[in-house]
């Protein structure tokens, strides 16, 4: 076995930041690599993803995933390869998703990574589409919207990683119209000549409102959030009588000072029999079996499309996480560690 290296780069929080993060926020740092402890294994990174919720993380407050800590590596999902192993089940060249992302080499509880196959999909896959995204996608869709063939669904954010899988999803399951909102041209295009969306709009060409009004004159009946603001005001008013509505995200609020004000016509969801539930792909982690077997034959088969946008070299993982903010990434952000 080749020597191990006694250290690698990790992304550390430096200061929590106050609206968009800057590069004073945070510090690639050296940090010391040992050989792996009873039950871990040592990881060299390949991929880890850069994610909308990883904003949360940077602020000290109680929420469902705990606050990145200052001056301690960040984390988040991250493919590799198994270079040190002192755990039953892993072997040195063994492909794993686990969970600490953000750095080169990673030392992982073996309780918490899960081997991965990279002959039924490309690595980096598993950091989005046949991964969290990808499952986001699925079960909200299906278990938090309720989704039923012959519903008309409207998905915001609907170029980003989740967005794209649950359009094309639900064109799969038999929705009898797709709609999607995304923040360029080239978005709207691809939605509609690549993903198979039945109408698409640019955001910032007009009134959401108005332009989902034209591209579904008979409403909605699920609606994928994973913008807020004016897009959950505008579905509101297009839902359907019983329509649902999946609140994933709020993309557009995350680095806003100030609390955004909410739907002005929440009194709507009473009148139509509303239903709006929140979803976390940390509780569907049963369906994750399922998920994988349908979504690896909807890709083989072709029906199921996605995109990544790969930032080359640990160096440049904050401003992928930026432009991931900022909506610069078609597809999944990830961030590719050549070696």
């Amino acid at each position: 076995m080749s020597a191990l290296p006694t250290s690698g780069r990790a992304w550390h929080l430096a200061a929590r930041p106050h609206g968009w993060p800057t590069a004073e926020d945070v510090a690639l740092r050296e940090v010391p690599v040992t050989a792996p402890g009873e039950g871990r294994i040592l990881v060299r990174n390949l991929h880890f993803s850069v994610d909308p919720y990883m904003r949360g993380r940077m602020n000290d407050v109680k929420s469902y995933v705990p606050p990145y800590q200052l001056d301690q590596p960040m984390d988040g999902g991250a493919v590799g390869e198994v270079v040190a192993s002192n755990a039953e089940g892993f072997a040195v060249g063994d492909h794993v998703l686990h969970g600490l992302g953000w750095r080169e080499y990673a030392d992982v509880d073996a309780g918490h990574a899960t081997k991965v196959d990279a002959s039924l999909a490309p690595l980096s896959t598993y950091l989005g589409v046949l991964g969290m995204p990808g499952l986001t996608a699925y079960a909200g869709l299906f278990e938090t919207a309720s989704f039923k063939e012959g519903d008309a669904v409207f998905v915001s954010g609907a170029a980003g990683a989740v967005g794209s899988q649950v359009g094309q999803m639900a064109k799969i399951k038999g929705a009898s119209r797709v709609i999607g909102s995304a923040g360029s041209d080239e978005k709207v295009k691809l939605l509609v000549e690549e993903y198979g969306f039945d109408a698409a709009f640019n955001y910032k060409n007009g009134p959401v409102a108005e332009q989902l009004r034209q591209a579904a004159p008979d409403g909605i009946d699920v609606y994928f959030d994973n913008v807020g603001g004016d897009h959950l005001e505008a579905a509101i008013s297009s839902l359907n009588v019983h329509g649902r509505a999946t609140l994933c995200g709020a993309i557009a609020q995350y680095n806003d000072t100030e609390p955004a004000p909410g739907p002005r016509n929440l009194v709507l969801v009473v009148g139509k029999r509303l239903r709006l539930q929140g979803v976390l792909v940390g509780d569907h982690t049963a369906l994750q079996p399922r998920f994988v077997q349908d979504v690896s034959g909807w890709i083989r088969s072709g029906e199921l499309k996605y995109a990544e946008t790969v930032a080359q070299g640990i160096e440049n993982g904050f401003d992928a996480f930026l432009g991931m903010l900022r909506g610069e990434n078609t597809g999944k952000m990830i961030v590719s560690l050549a070696h």
